[in-house]
């Protein structure tokens, strides 16, 4: 019985994260959040995901 070859190739082509990419990201975010008006210490505090969390509602930043 003969393989596919879409089933060959899936696991060749599935494109992985980086680390590097991943830095860039959340340093984006953080700049954003700077941008919106938080102080520079209070982000640098803050851990990646409570920098999401505040970049989900940004209206709440601002007023």
């Amino acid at each position: 019985m003969r393989v596919k070859r879409k089933y060959m190739k899936t696991h060749l082509t599935r494109p992985r994260k980086g680390g590097a990419a991943k830095r860039r990201r959340q340093n984006d975010q953080k700049k954003r959040l700077i941008t919106l008006g938080v102080s520079e210490n209070e982000v640098v505090k803050m851990s990646p995901r409570d920098v999401l969390t505040m970049l989900k509602y940004p209206a709440k930043i601002k007023g």
